[in-house]
């Protein structure tokens, strides 16, 4: 079954940063479960169509996203704030080749 959620990005290096925000929810969103249990997906981004592999980000590499995302939309801190909890950053990596069976994000 093929699922779209709209997210905020924030393009990086190995590809693009998602966070699992939830507007400031104390409970993380159901698409991080979802693509944590399942990795490989497609993204949207513009008028491109991108397969994807994606992995939680930790430690200093997550540090540095987050910082920059907050930096960059502040309504991001008042989001973790207000959620009581860490915000998961998620890396969303291009892949070589579309896989079959893969769910959609959309990032525009």
């Amino acid at each position: 079954m093929e699922r779209v959620n709209p997210l905020s990005y924030l393009p990086v290096a190995d590809g693009w940063a998602v966070f699992a925000a939830h507007a400031g929810a104390a409970k993380t969103p159901d698409w991080f479960h979802n693509i944590v249990a399942n990795p490989e997906t497609i993204i949207e981004v513009g008028r491109d169509t991108i397969p994807v592999r994606a992995r939680v980000a930790v430690g200093e590499e997550r540090e540095t996203i987050w910082a920059r995302q907050k930096a960059f939309y502040p309504r991001f801190a008042r989001y973790e704030k207000a959620a009581g909890r860490e915000i998961p950053v998620v890396i969303l990596e291009r892949l070589s080749a579309r896989r079959e069976g893969s769910r959609r994000l959309d990032l525009r």
